[in-house]
């Protein structure tokens, strides 16, 4: 996967702020608008659970959660919390514990003193969205992890099924599976499974002579 780039420009992106207190946070508005940031209201003790948590997008939203909400309406029963789908700033009033933690349960990444000073936005606005940038690709490289991991035993029976069909030993048999992927533009783990099931097989020249198919039926 591509390197991880760190953003510094946020013009374009949304902000969505989660208050019912808006006097504490005329300055981050101000600032905002001044970054390039368009604003959103969203009042969670008025019944607006907007905006939806599925439709925000980590490259375009950020949402400003204030922590003296209660209840906290995203706070998750997880007290590490798990990434939204976009970057959370904390709003911070009462830096009592259990405020904190919902906030974190929700995923803050960075966090506002209320009231917010315009100066200290775009440090928080750096931190909350490269920091969330961060986690979410270290997630992703996790899951390529395992699923990778995963799929390695499907690259064992590939291998083990050439050499039983005596076609070729085991180096050679993993270097033609290897060399069969990269042309069909797969990883390693997706064409061995493809062979193992039948999907795809090995051309007859590589084999010595064994009729393709033959390897995925034999399993």
């Amino acid at each position: 996967m591509p390197p991880l780039r760190l953003v510094q420009n946020f013009r374009g992106f949304r902000a969505h702020l989660a208050t019912s207190d808006l006097r504490q946070v005329e300055n981050l508005e101000a600032s905002l608008a001044r970054l390039g940031l368009t604003v959103a209201h969203v009042d969670p003790l008025q019944g607006d659970r907007t905006p939806d948590m599925a439709s925000l997008r980590h490259d375009r939203d950020v949402l400003f959660i204030d922590g003296d909400l209660e209840p906290q309406p995203w706070a998750a029963p997880d007290p590490i919390g798990t990434l939204l789908q976009a970057p959370v700033i904390g709003l911070v009033g009462v830096e009592a514990p259990s405020r904190l933690k919902a906030l974190l349960s929700v995923g803050a990444t960075a966090f506002l003193r209320k009231p917010v000073h315009g100066s200290t936005v775009y440090s928080a606005l750096f931190m909350g969205v490269n920091e969330f940038l961060r986690r979410r690709h270290l997630e992703i490289r996790l899951q390529e992890h395992e699923r990778r991991r995963w799929g390695r035993r499907f690259v064992i029976r590939a291998v083990m099924i050439l050499t039983r069909d005596g076609a070729m030993d085991e180096d050679r048999a993993y270097e033609t599976l290897r060399r069969e992927s990269m042309k069909q533009r797969l990883s390693l783990e997706d064409y061995c499974e493809r062979f193992v099931g039948g999907g795809a097989s090995i051309p007859s020249a590589e084999t010595g002579g064994l009729p393709p198919g033959r390897a995925a039926q034999s399993k």
